[in-house]
């Protein structure tokens, strides 16, 4: 049985900060917070938050991007008990839509660069009170809030929160292969399991300093580069948007950045970079950790070749389960291996029946431990499928050796994932076939070498739609989709490959893709 310090996110910074006032906490631009004031902060926000309304249980979205305010947010829903929703910022409105309603969302923290997408929302969804907004408002009504104006004067008291190591914590909206994103239950003891399996994997200290690059909004850096910080008592840096590129370069070096975190995509985009010799010889990096989707071998000894006195972490996890399962522990890393389960988990491979299988044989991986989700919110059936005597159905094919390393082979699912963003097809393939010249339509993810894997379309058009090309396709597309659920290529088939009762064999597809 692990032992957890803390009961929640409120209770960990209370009790880090008692420890270390002073201390530089958080970097951003030419900004920086020392823990003490940043507890300041979150008191007075959970403050404003409390006089709104927002109280135990209560969901509190946030489609925000990168800053001191998003992660002030989380912590501030934590001292009051209630549940933090973290929401990709590059979604559409009707996206938007559909997770607010989902969640019963009571209030959403959100900004300015995102007014198109989001200004709308307290007219569509019923259970959404207020809009607050990080720095300016476009509206000038009582329902949408300016953060500013709402801190100013309020008292803050360091009051215990309510929220207990059981109660939900956070809700991430994960990808499925049918239809709407469904919502992943994170109690406070799945995302404390996850930190303290992190902190013994890779031998962290609180002289560690992480760099945050990547949307929080995503729970590997929501979990591992935002919570994991406050978690060892070290410090990070916040880089508000990924370009220009050099940025993270120069921040890196500046800051004296130890924890180097990416996907696949920003590995190969640093490989390729002409980085300074000065950067080469004097960056503080010792452990880059690589997640999202595989490294290819090439990136992997293009790596070490460049960067000699680091070390190279590729991991595994899904948002199911908080969502780090297994990593390359420092002192032995297995080429195209995910790494060993973290501790206080299990893992094992199966067969359809769930019977375990020998060591090499490819199967199922299934995971049990403190870092198994809930449930899906809303979904009792999806969460029965999930999640069977305790043990956690990933959907990933995968194979383990005689040492316990896993190796992920092939994905169950048709999940497609893209610069470590996940992609479901059917909602694409549902919105395709709601355009008045689409019959049918069947999406596929093919490998892609800058960004993992990309979606791919075949469509059949309707009679008297002969004309209409995959470009007006995709411009009609771009008002409902995230520009990266837009399909690369859109082919255009007289008849998709189909079983006797009609289904679209992807497979066929897959293999025409070779």
């Amino acid at each position: 049985m692990i032992s957890y310090p803390f009961e929640n996110f409120y209770a960990m910074l209370l009790g880090v900060t008692s420890e270390n006032p002073s201390k530089k906490l958080l970097f951003i631009e030419d900004e920086s917070y020392t823990y003490q004031q940043f507890l300041n902060q979150v008191d007075q926000y959970a403050r404003a938050l409390e006089l709104i309304g927002v109280g135990q249980g209560d969901r509190v979205a946030l489609i925000c991007p990168n800053g001191a305010e998003f992660v002030q947010s989380v912590f501030a829903i934590s001292k009051l008990g209630a549940v933090s929703v973290p929401i990709n910022t590059m979604l559409k409105n009707e996206e938007y839509r559909y997770i607010l309603d989902d969640c019963n969302a009571k209030v959403l923290i959100t900004g300015a660069k995102l007014t198109k997408e989001v200004q709308t929302l307290c007219d569509y969804v019923n259970s959404l009170e207020h809009t607050i907004w990080i720095d300016k408002s476009p509206i000038d009504n009582a329902q949408h809030l300016v953060l500013d104006e709402i801190l100013s004067g309020h008292l803050h008291t360091h009051t215990q929160s309510p929220a207990m190591l059981d109660d939900t914590a956070v809700i991430f909206y994960t990808s499925g292969t049918t239809g709407h994103p469904k919502g992943a239950m994170i109690s406070n003891r799945n995302l404390f399991s996850n930190l303290v399996a992190a902190r013994e994997r890779f031998e962290l200290s609180s002289r560690d300093r992480f760099i945050v690059y990547l949307p929080m909004f995503h729970s590997f850096t929501f979990s591992i580069m935002v919570m994991l910080p406050f978690f060892i008592r070290s410090s990070f840096v916040v880089i508000p948007s990924i370009l220009p590129f050099s940025n993270i370069i120069k921040q890196t070096l500046l800051k004296r950045v130890t924890i180097f975190m990416g996907v696949p995509d920003i590995y190969n985009a640093l490989i390729r970079a002409r980085l300074p010799w000065y950067f080469l010889w004097f960056n503080s990096i010792r452990c880059f950790i690589s997640g999202g989707s595989a490294l290819s071998e090439d990136t992997l000894n293009r790596f070490r070749t460049t960067f000699k006195r680091a070390t190279m972490l590729e991991g595994y996890g899904l948002s199911e389960c908080s969502p780090a399962v297994a990593i390359n522990p420092l002192g032995k890393q297995k080429r195209l291996s995910v790494g060993l389960p973290l501790y206080g988990y299990e893992v094992k491979i199966v067969n359809e029946e769930m019977v375990e299988l020998p060591v090499g044989e490819v199967g199922e991986l299934i995971v049990r431990g403190d870092c198994v989700m809930q449930g899906y919110l809303n979904n009792i059936q999806a969460t029965e499928e999930t999640i069977q005597n305790g043990w956690l159905r990933t959907g990933d094919m995968a194979k383990l050796d005689a040492e316990g390393y896993v190796y992920i082979v092939d994905r169950i699912k048709d999940l497609i994932i893209s610069k470590g963003i996940n992609i479901y097809p059917r909602q694409i393939e549902e919105q395709m076939m709601l355009l008045p010249a689409v019959r049918l339509a069947a999406v596929i993810g093919i490998n892609d070498p800058h960004s993992g894997e990309v979606p791919v379309a075949y469509i059949e058009l309707e009679e008297g739609y002969e004309k209409t090309t995959p470009a007006a396709i995709k411009s009609q597309l771009k008002e409902h989709l995230a520009s990266f659920k837009i399909p690369k290529t859109i082919t255009v088939v007289e008849s998709l490959p189909k079983t006797a009762t009609g289904k679209v064999l992807k497979r066929v597809l897959k293999q025409g893709t070779h």
